[in-house]
């Protein structure tokens, strides 16, 4: 009987254990499960922690780097809820410090980790106060069930108002409550000024209207005062302007206007095109650490204060959307340079340049579409800036970069250079616009050479430089042939002159004597070769020293009856200790003339001919044979004793072989010609035996500059399309990189290491167009374009290197560590074009500046003129030079201690507070404007 009634006893414990562990929802309200749903997920959250909750997909904010978001729906009979829970992985921020990455609701309370619960519908707010109240009261009880501090917030009121209400459980004892609204207009006069603000926060408190005025409460406060300089924009710069007009009227009686000046006059990309100011303004906030106010009246003192005065200083640049941005409408050299490798595809087209300018030599229907031409008008203002204007010599050295020879162009300030950077701005850089551009060009060199004129912006004298590309070499070329010919005019003119007077003297004079018929004679010859003469600045004393050989023939035979044998002729002088092997007469150098000048691609021809002979010696000695016996012409004339072997010791040192008597004075010196000199059928002597003796300024020219100018010009008009554009691609965009390259952009190492990069890419990426081996629809095109989404990035980081420079010349760490920030922020998108830049993150620096940089940003925020006064009526104070903050935020605080706080009243049973302990028992944030009032408010309550 014992043992069956214990083992009755033990089932109906096992029953009752049951009984008491059952919940019956069935008797629960669709209340109490919605209270149950929001604590089971509190529970959930809290017991996860940050870092598994970033495992199970919490969200990033974007607006700041350690605060994250997780999100859950809960439903409460017809309605969808959606409750979201805010927290960071670092909760040591203080708002004290004013961080613009906190969340509003953090700024506006001073809560760290909280909740938001809102309906899913369309505003995401609760419109209805009895809702509003009983969502905020589960809230509560969820969260109180769960032993969870967290504050919780409700939106409320229509959306614009941004308005909250919440509610925290702080422990055993206190309550926090929160209230949040906004008035979007028409702000009462008193809230616009601190003392009003401040009579606000004590009324929150004080228990009678007059206790404010009469009792002197101890309040904190802290204050942040946002300014913006006026913006960059169109719309300001035409007031500026409109303003400056007016007041320079005034000074001038004659009204008369001035030229509008842009921020980037001074930079060198400013000549072609005008680039967006990347830097559209500032922010300047300005911050006073926490302070104890005691009574309006120093609120009314504080708004007469200077932002000067203020503790911090904080800088943020408002940098132009364009900047960044993936359309890729941004007009400068990189864009422009994208057209003209279109141009570059599309020129195997055609054969020649003639053939796009008309509509009915276009073969497809792709180059007849969106091929503008401009007006006339236009090409002739083109074209005298290319011809007419700046005919002085460029200097080819002005802001070259160290790597810019690498790039086989023209230099920048070359005519065929400018040719490129001009059409890279005509009309729309298409091939039917570069050809019309460059027949008309061509024909306007034509002219140049038919009238003798010198060529602009081409060097007339010195050698060809063989690191260009061709076609500057053949104008460069022409440009000498231009000036021999000038020359030659004026030789044959004063000639003309002299062979008149001569007749004239002939008819006087019956007799004619031998020096006259010797004149007549030479006359006569130079009148017949009048097309080619001589010109006497082609002379130089080859071998020796470089001079120029005089003109009067008198001076030449003066200076050789000085020497020991006067039939000497075109001597430039003994060389050394020297003498002639037969003779024993002092060896002479000649006055030589200079060798032909030769582009790139006649060096090249004449290459293909020596590589294509077996012998390369004796068949470049006939390639080079004009020069060679015109060398051993001057030198017979010079040294009328002189032997073959003589030439060679003075023409070909190497190629005589001494044992060194003739340095002893012995003589004769024992030496012999080298074994290639001495063979059988040598073509040197072969040359040396034909040539005769004649000095330089009676020999016919090395260079014809009439045949060599008509060849140039037939290559001009002649030139394919493809061989064009090729030289017009390299050319232009080493033109543009040389011109960025001038940028004034300071001591920015990251800027200096960019441009290097850039020029070593071009160099390598515009080998294949050098060396041409470009074909139509080849890869490389792709290349190229490529390149000009490197050269978009440097230009954009140039642009606001200069901008930066331009505004903080007088404060340069803040320019370098605006930059420097952005260059960090901007390198991840280099290499990317345009549309693959990603947006999404914006730049935001917050610089601190220091006590020394305070003026400079001070005078960015010049005093606004009469005609900006409208935008803004002055209702705030802290001016700063005539601008009131854009934004105004303070914190009221007020603090009660244990021991004068009716809160810390110690109840039985319930927690003693230590006296010295305070309590923030009031917080009032304020943000807004004139026009504009947030006020948020957070009470604790003793419950």
């Amino acid at each position: 009987m014992a043992s069956t009634s214990k083992a009755n006893l033990t089932e109906d414990d096992e029953e009752e254990e049951e009984i008491e562990h059952f919940d019956d929802f069935t008797l629960a309200s669709s209340w109490e499960r919605f209270i149950s749903e929001i604590e089971a997920t509190c529970r959930q959250w809290s017991a996860d922690g940050p870092k598994n909750l970033l495992e199970k997909g919490a969200v990033h904010l974007d607006y700041s780097n350690k605060m994250y978001r997780i999100k859950s729906e809960l439903k409460d009979a017809t309605k969808i809820y959606s409750m979201e829970y805010y927290f960071g992985i670092d909760n040591n921020g203080n708002i004290s410090d004013w961080n613009c990455t906190l969340h509003d609701l953090q700024l506006c309370f001073g809560v760290k980790e909280f909740l938001v619960i809102s309906p899913q519908s369309a505003s995401g707010v609760v419109l209805d106060a009895p809702e509003s109240s009983k969502l905020l009261s589960a809230v509560a009880i969820a969260l109180s069930n769960c032993s969870c501090l967290w504050p919780a917030f409700v939106p409320v009121h229509d959306p614009s108002r941004k308005a909250f209400i919440g509610i925290q459980n702080m422990g055993t004892i206190f309550t926090r409550r929160f209230e949040a609204d906004r008035i979007g207009s028409q702000v009462p006069v008193k809230f616009m000024h601190l003392e009003g603000l401040y009579e606000l926060f004590v009324s929150k408190f004080a228990y009678w209207t007059s206790d404010h005025l009469t009792h002197l409460f101890k309040v904190y406060l802290m204050m942040k005062l946002t300014y913006r300089t006026l913006p960059n924009d169109d719309e300001n710069d035409g007031i500026q302007d409109a303003d400056a007009e007016n007041a320079e009227s005034e000074k001038m009686p004659d009204g008369g206007n001035h030229n509008r000046k842009h921020w980037d006059d001074d930079c060198p990309w400013s000549e072609w095109y005008s680039a967006e100011d990347p830097v559209k303004g500032f922010d300047l906030v300005t911050t006073w650490s926490e302070k104890v106010i005691e009574s309006s009246l120093e609120m009314a003192e504080m708004e007469n204060a200077s932002p000067h005065e203020a503790e911090k200083w904080i800088l943020t640049p408002n940098l132009s959307p364009n900047l960044d941005s993936s359309k890729g409408d941004r007009i400068g050299f990189a864009s422009q340079l994208q057209l003209l490798v279109s141009a570059l595809d599309m020129s195997f087209e055609a054969q020649f340049m003639e053939d796009f300018v008309s509509d009915e030599n276009l073969g497809s229907d792709n180059l007849k579409s969106s091929m503008v031409i401009p007006p006339p008008t236009v090409l002739d203002r083109v074209l005298k800036d290319l011809l007419l204007e700046g005919r002085q010599f460029p200097d080819f050295a002005k802001g070259k970069h160290k790597s810019s020879q690498a790039i086989k162009g023209a230099p920048l300030e070359s005519l065929f250079a400018q040719f490129c950077l001009h059409s890279l701005w005509f009309g729309n850089c298409s091939i039917r616009a570069i050809a019309v551009l460059w027949v008309e060009f061509v024909r306007e060199i034509r002219w140049y050479w038919e009238e003798s004129q010198p060529l602009p912006k081409m060097p007339a004298h010195g050698s060809i430089d063989l690191a260009t590309c061709l076609i500057n070499q053949k104008l460069q070329m022409l440009a000498i042939c231009i000036e021999k010919k000038r020359e030659l005019n004026e030789e044959f003119q004063d000639c003309l002159g002299s062979n008149d007077d001569v007749f004239a003297h002939m008819e006087e004079d019956i007799q004619v004597g031998e020096e006259s018929t010797s004149f007549l004679t030479q006359s006569q010859d130079f009148d017949g070769k009048r097309d080619s003469p001589l010109i006497l600045e082609g002379f130089n004393e080859s071998k020796t020293s470089i001079s120029k050989f005089s003109t009067n023939s008198q001076d030449v035979y003066s200076a050789d009856k000085s020497t020991s044998d006067s039939k000497r002729r075109g001597s430039a002088g003994p060389v050394g200790s020297m003498r002639l092997l037969n003779s024993c007469q002092s060896l002479h150098a000649p006055f030589t003339q200079n060798a032909p000048l030769m582009t790139e691609d006649m060096h090249e021809e004449r290459l293909r001919a020596v590589e294509a002979f077996g012998d390369s010696f004796n068949f470049s000695a006939q390639l080079e044979r004009e020069t060679l016996s015109s060398d051993m012409s001057a030198f017979k004339a010079a040294n009328s004793d002189a032997a073959f072997e003589d030439f060679i010791r003075w023409h070909s040192p190497g190629d005589w072989e001494n044992d060194g008597s003739e340095a002893n004075d012995e003589w004769p010196p024992r030496g012999k010609l080298s074994q290639r000199m001495s063979g059988p059928g040598n073509s040197w002597r072969k040359i040396w035996n034909d040539a005769p003796s004649l000095p330089a300024y009676e020999q016919k020219p090395l260079l014809d500059p009439n045949r060599e100018g008509e060849k140039i010009l037939h290559y001009l008009e002649t030139v394919r399309p493809h061989q064009l554009l090729e030289q017009m691609v390299c050319t232009a965009f080493r033109a543009s990189a040389d011109t960025l390259h001038q940028t004034n952009f300071g001591s920015l190492k990251q800027m200096a290491t960019k441009m290097d990069q850039l020029y070593h890419t071009m160099a390598s990426t515009l080998r294949p167009l050098q060396a041409n081996l470009l074909s139509g629809n080849s890869e490389k095109i792709g290349d190229l374009k490529r390149l000009c989404v490197a050269l978009e990035h440097v230009e954009k980081l140039l642009t606001l290197a200069a901008s930066l420079r331009h505004k903080f010349i007088q404060a340069p760490r803040v320019y370098e560590a605006i930059f420097s920030d952005y260059y960090d922020f901007y390198l991840p998108n280099m290499g990317k074009g345009s549309a693959d830049v990603d947006i999404q993150k914006e730049f935001d620096l917050k610089l601190q500046l220091r006590m020394n940089e305070r003026q400079v940003v001070s005078n960015m925020f010049t005093p606004p003129t009469a005609n900006q006064s409208w935008r803004k009526v002055l209702s705030m104070g802290n001016l700063l030079n005539g601008h009131e903050p854009i934004l105004r935020q303070i914190v009221f605080s007020k603090r009660d201690s244990g021991s004068d706080c009716h809160y810390a009243v110690n109840t039985r049973g319930g927690p003693h507070m230590d006296d010295q302990q305070e309590i923030e028992t009031y917080r009032m944030y304020v943000c807004g404007t004139s026009n504009d009032l947030r006020v948020a408010l957070c009470v604790t309550s003793y419950d």
